[in-house]
């Protein structure tokens, strides 16, 4: 086929939003676009290829006259929809954690495991990858494959947007009324985000640890393909807009300088290097990567407490390598075996 047919369910939202431009930018074949959301949102027009394309209801959609389904609306539409979906004929690439466990399922980073994406003939369904988990395993994996990696310690910075537009809202108001002395409420994000950092990020589970930490814990063992790697993740919310950080502490399986490492990720796929400290280059979330593709890294450095250890510092647009490049990439391998 020379062209495919799409459909973005949560085309109004944040990642949705980003779908599309992705989509035009990387002049994806796309025949026809389906622009899908709920009822409320039916109705509206958006912009695809200079063309304005409406909105449609989700619900009464017919996903047989979609090849590729790109979905972002949340773990409980997808729950509802993609089956559905998936049974009419349209492969489905879901960025929610809706079905990231089910062994039947790819989960898949194309950087990383590309190999896995012709799984999803067992069920039309490929999974998207948590954003922070997307980013971290870009830059670890020519690691892994080199010298193997035990642990994983790491700790997120994460901005709002990752929770949605009502979460960027949020940030912005209590933001401009804590700056005109007045007091703010939290609504999306569990505490006051505006000038503080929160570690809360999905609900806690028995072990102390959060839904969002776990799932880079069971996310990077299934792309990884490894059930011995351990990981331990905290991860925080931060008043950032856009952009996720990550300070990252590794264990490799062989020693690997500093020196060695920065060479192996300088000729990574999706991976820039910003790492000179004597004139303080380094990347940050909000100057380097919003608005870009790659994962940019830096502050490369041997650990002093470990004679295996490396320290990454790690930044990627949460919108973009971290939801809906990630997704639109997976279509473009998808569609060589369509």
């Amino acid at each position: 086929m020379d062209q495919f047919d799409v459909a973005i369910v949560g085309a109004t939202g944040a990642v949705g939003e980003v779908m599309r431009e992705i989509l035009e930018q990387r002049k994806f074949p796309v025949g026809n676009l389906y622009l899908l959301a709920s009822e409320k949102s039916a109705g509206t027009r958006l912009q695809f290829e200079g063309k304005s394309i409406m909105v449609e209801e989700l619900s009464t959609f017919d996903f047989s006259k979609v090849q590729i389904g790109l979905f972002s609306a949340g773990g409980t539409v997808s729950s509802e929809f993609a089956p559905t979906a998936a049974s009419a004929g349209c492969v489905v690439i879901d960025n929610t954690s809706y079905f990231r466990q089910d062994p039947e399922i790819p989960l898949i980073v194309p950087e990383v495991n590309s190999h896995r994406i012709g799984d999803y003939s067992k069920s039309n369904i490929i999974a998207n990858p948590n954003c922070s988990t997307i980013q971290m395993l870009v830059a670890l994996n020519p690691i892994y494959e080199t010298v193997g990696i035990e642990r994983i310690n790491i700790c997120t910075y994460q901005a709002v947007s990752g929770a949605g537009k009502r979460a960027v809202e949020e940030l912005a108001t209590q933001t401009a009324r804590l700056l005109s002395g007045q007091p703010v409420e939290s609504e999306i994000i569990p505490k006051q985000i505006a000038f503080n950092a929160v570690p809360h990020i999905g609900d806690f589970q028995e072990n102390g640890y959060t839904l969002e930490e776990m799932k880079m814990v069971w996310e990077t063992r299934k792309i990884f393909e490894d059930e011995s790697i351990q990981v331990n993740p905290t991860c925080v919310r931060i008043p950032v807009f856009h952009g996720h950080s990550e300070a990252v502490h590794i264990e490799t399986g062989t020693k690997l300088s500093a020196q060695d490492a920065r060479k192996l990720l300088q000729s990574a796929p999706g991976v820039v290097v910003i790492d000179d400290t004597a004139d303080s280059e380094y990347p940050t979330a909000v100057l380097e990567s919003v608005g870009k593709d790659p994962v940019f890294i830096g502050r490369i450095r041997e650990d002093i407490s470990s004679e295996r250890g490396l320290n990454l510092w790690i930044v990627s647009d949460n919108l973009r390598k971290g939801a809906a490049l990630n997704s639109i990439q997976i279509a473009e391998v998808l569609i060589k075996q369509l």
